[in-house]
C-alpha cells in the first residue's frame, strides 16, 4: 500500500495526533487494556532522547506527518522533518498553519468520519520545516544537528547500511541520535542481501560502533487503528546513542 495514499494519510495523521477516544472509537478496547503509552508513541520516541536542555538543531526523519517534529521542538531552535511521502510533510506542514486539519477516522474499511487534528500544545511551528527526501540520499547541504530522531524507519529502507553510513556526519559530537524500529523485515521492502542476518541490534552495533557510544535499548509500544475492528498493536526497539568526540 503506497504511503501517497488517502487511506495511509489517515490512517497516520490519527496515529500522530488522534485523541484516546478518537483512536479507541467504537471499539472493544480500553486505553486500560492497551499497554502505557502505546497511544502515545510519537512523543514517547522523542522522550527517550532524554534530552533536558535546549538545543539547537534537530532532525527527524522518517517524520510522517510530523509529529515528532513538533515534540522535537520544544527543545530545539530548528527542526528539519523529512520524509519519502510528498502527502505526509505536506500533511505535517498543514497542521504547523495552527488550523484544524481533516482526516478520517474509519468505523469500517468503507466508512469514514470527518475529524480534526491539532498543533500539540507548547510546541513551536515557526521553528520546524518539513521536506521530501529519501533516508538513503538525504541532500549534502543538510549540516550537522544535536538530536536525530528515525522512528520505525530502518526496516523499510531497501538499503538500511547507506543510512546508517550517512548517521556520523549528521550527529554533532556529543550530539544524540533515537532509533525505534518493529524490525519487520519484508523483502518487498527490503532485498534479502540487505536484511541483517541476525539481530537488529547486532546490526547497529556493528554499524555504529566506530562512531557512535550506545547508551541503553527499550521496547516503545504503538497501536494504529485501521478501523473500529482491526488495529496494530506492535512494539519498537528503541534504542539510544551518543555521538563520540
Amino acid at each position: 500500500m503506497t504511503y501517497e495514499s488517502d487511506l495511509l494519510h489517515d490512517w497516520y495523521v490519527l496515529f500522530h495526533y488522534g485523541t484516546p477516544a478518537e483512536i479507541l472509537s467504537g471499539s472493544a478496547f480500553a486505553e486500560s487494556d492497551l499497554p502505557d503509552g502505546a497511544l502515545n508513541f510519537p512523543v514517547a520516541t522523542v522522550d527517550a532522547l532524554d534530552q533536558k536542555t535546549p538545543v539547537a538543531r534537530a532532525l527527524d526523519i522518517g517524520c510522517a506527518v510530523g509529529r515528532s517534529s513538533y515534540e522535537l521542538s520544544k527543545i530545539a531552535d530548528e527542526v528539519i522533518g523529512i520524509d519519502f511521502s510528498r502527502k505526509f510533510v505536506d500533511a505535517g506542514a498543514a497542521i504547523g498553519s495552527g488550523e484544524p486539519y481533516p482526516f478520517h477516522v474509519y468505523s469500517e474499511a468503507h466508512l469514514r468520519e470527518a475529524k480534526s487534528a491539532h498543533l500539540p500544545a507548547g510546541s513551536r511551528p515557526g521553528n520546524v520545516s518539513f521536506e521530501q527526501g529519501d533516508a538513503m540520499n538525504l541532500r549534502d547541504d543538510l549540516g550537522s544537528f544535536d538530536l536525530v530522531h528515525a522512528a520505525n524507519l530502518l526496516c523499510r529502507l531497501p538499503e538500511p547500511r547507506k543510512f546508517l553510513d550517512r548517521l556520523p556526519d549528521l550527529v554533532n559530537p556529543g550530539g544524540k541520535f533515537v532509533i525505534s524500529t518493529p524490525a519487520t523485515w519484508m523483502s518487498e521492502y527490503t532485498p534479502a542481501e540487505n536484511i541483517p542476518p541476525g539481530k537488529t541490534l547486532d546490526f547497529l552495533k556493528e554499524h555504529l560502533a566506530e562512531s557512535f557510544e550506545f547508551q541503553e535499548v527499550s521496547e516503545l509500544p504503538f497501536f494504529i487503528r485501521e478501523h473500529q475492528r482491526k488495529f496494530q498493536l506492535s512494539t519498537a526497539q528503541t534504542s539510544l546513542w551518543i555521538r563520540k568526540p
